[in-house]
């Protein structure tokens, strides 16, 4: 499903946010939305865009393509037939970012992903400090640095860039 309007406002006001600092690549999910939401940040920007599809969002098995309304009327226990297991998920994001620091090193990558994405990294890198219950907003940047052969969160859920997005638009 291609982004929304509210989606394409958001991703112009990151893209605005982000061009008065120094970036190198940016880094996408190759699934829709994602690259969709990479496309409108580089038009300011004009960076290369690398799809690395170890941040595509959880494979949902039978309940792919269904809305959350959708899979949790059908699958209220969350059991959904041929999903990805959160041991697989949590593996392929975290291959993902042991290949953002193999292959660009110092340089600074923007990477778009999905909610569930982003979660899952915070939760596996805040160490039992992050509970996943804070509500990501869509648009909203997070902020990570590689240090002492570690990734490190500097900030999440920076959202001040998106104050005069009107998330009432369809």
């Amino acid at each position: 499903m291609p982004l929304n309007e509210t989606g394409k406002l958001q991703a112009r006001a990151c893209g605005t946010h982000l061009t008065g600092e120094a970036w190198d690549v940016i880094v996408t999910s190759p699934l829709q939305r994602a690259k969709q939401t990479a496309d409108i940040i580089n038009e300011t920007m004009r960076l290369p865009v690398v799809e690395m599809k170890e941040f595509e969002e959880k494979h949902f098995g039978k309940a792919e393509g269904m809305t959350a309304e959708e899979r949790y009327g059908l699958y209220p226990d969350k059991n959904y037939p041929g999903q990805e297991q959160a041991e697989e998920f949590h593996s392929r994001l975290s291959e993902g970012l042991a290949q953002l620091h193999e292959r660009f090193g110092n340089q600074r990558v923007l990477v778009v992903a999905h909610g569930g994405v982003i979660n899952a990294i915070l939760e596996q890198l805040a160490h039992g400090e992050y509970d996943g219950e804070i509500r990501l907003q869509n648009g909203g940047m997070n902020h990570l640095s590689y240090a002492s052969e570690r990734w490190e969160i500097q900030h999440y859920n920076f959202i001040d860039h998106l104050e005069l997005v009107d998330t009432k638009a369809k």
